[in-house]
């Protein structure tokens, strides 16, 4: 369950391994073990690593993980960065360079993974639609940011998520992203939070989320024009 390692993870301080021993010796690739046709394969495997980095715990990406190559990795054998000229793997590629950046920029990421104060469930019981939302903080309370994942093939119209601010919230990423080979769907740059409670919290955002996709947010200072 994607919910599990979430719940108290400050306690293990784990590294997040994707994947060593699990990518050879006839276990796959990480994206030949995705589900579904072509597009579902990637749209997951996005999904799978966009979720890695925002989870609390260091990251640890196998090579040829970072493309999507379809074979198992083999040390007598060079990686198929030939895969690089179609854009499902160049897509996946920019997708895994913007997370990292993404990721070493904002230190809600990664200040704080293993002590209680750097994560924080918004809601991880809608089973139903099988989305998760969690925040995660750095030591200064007001670097936050909220990522929402949805697990399904559905895109979700008008889906309404809790935050602690009102204001501009900007999408900074967005996994279905065109420039990642997706099909573009999400929130045209950011929402305006409203005052309306919802999950325990003052205002909310309504959001369109993505299929199979994950939303990285964060308060805007200033809303451009």
């Amino acid at each position: 369950m994607p919910t599990t390692t979430a719940h108290q993870p400050w306690l293990s301080e784990y590294d997040l391994y994707l994947f060593g021993e699990g990518v050879v010796y006839g276990k796959r690739s990480l994206l030949a073990k995705m589900p579904g046709d072509e597009w579902c394969k990637f749209a997951n495997l996005r999904l799978l690593l966009g979720y890695a980095f925002g989870h609390p715990g260091k990251k640890l990406l196998f090579m040829g993980g970072d493309f999507g190559q379809w074979n198992e990795w083999n040390h007598d054998v060079s990686l198929d960065w030939h895969l690089l000229q179609y854009p499902f793997h160049s897509g996946l590629l920019r997708w895994v360079r913007d997370l990292n950046t993404f990721y070493r920029g904002q230190p809600s990421l990664h200040q704080v993974d293993f002590d209680p104060s750097g994560f924080e469930w918004v809601d991880c019981n809608d089973f139903v639609r099988s989305v998760i939302a969690f925040i995660r903080r750095g030591r200064n309370p007001a670097d936050v940011t909220l990522l929402i994942f949805n697990f399904t093939p559905v895109p979700r119209a008008n889906y309404r998520v809790g935050v602690p601010w009102g204001g501009y919230w900007e999408e900074c990423l967005n996994s279905d992203a065109i420039l990642y080979g997706r099909s573009g769907q999400g929130n045209i740059g950011g929402v305006e939070a409203v005052p309306m409670p919802h999950h325990g919290r003052p205002h909310s955002l309504s959001l369109t989320l993505p299929p199979l996709g994950a939303l990285f947010l964060r308060k805007a200072e200033i809303r451009a024009s």
